[in-house]
């Protein structure tokens, strides 16, 4: 199986409403967001890709559009905006464009990672 993956940016804000009272992430705050979306294939194709790079380019195109400096509860709509589920969320978008996504990730912070592969 070859696997490839490729990263991108944006900075956002978003608020969890389902944490307990005090929590921190109760109140208004914003990450740094790193994606990072995997392709898998059990083969390449003629040019000898599972997926050329330069065709990522419009999941970058959507994540500066409709993500970057934006507030995500209101983007998604959705009061439980975690990295669990912008994972998901973000993975539904990919895999509609192409068939050999099968995971994404997102980072808040330099030390954790949320992953969402069905």
């Amino acid at each position: 199986m070859y696997r490839i993956s490729k990263q991108f940016a944006f900075s956002a804000s978003h608020q969890l409403f389902g944490v307990p009272a005090g929590h921190p992430c109760s109140r208004l705050h914003g990450h740094n967001y790193i994606v990072e979306i995997e392709l898998s294939g059990a083969t390449l194709n003629q040019a000898g890709f599972v997926r050329d790079y330069l065709e990522l380019g419009i999941l970058k195109q959507y994540i500066d559009d409709e993500l970057d400096h934006r507030h995500l509860n209101e983007v998604l709509g959705d009061d439980l905006v975690t990295a669990e589920r912008l994972a998901k969320h973000l993975f539904d978008w990919a895999r509609a464009h192409w068939p050999e996504v099968t995971a994404m990730r997102v980072s808040e912070t330099p030390k954790t990672w949320a992953e969402y592969r069905p």
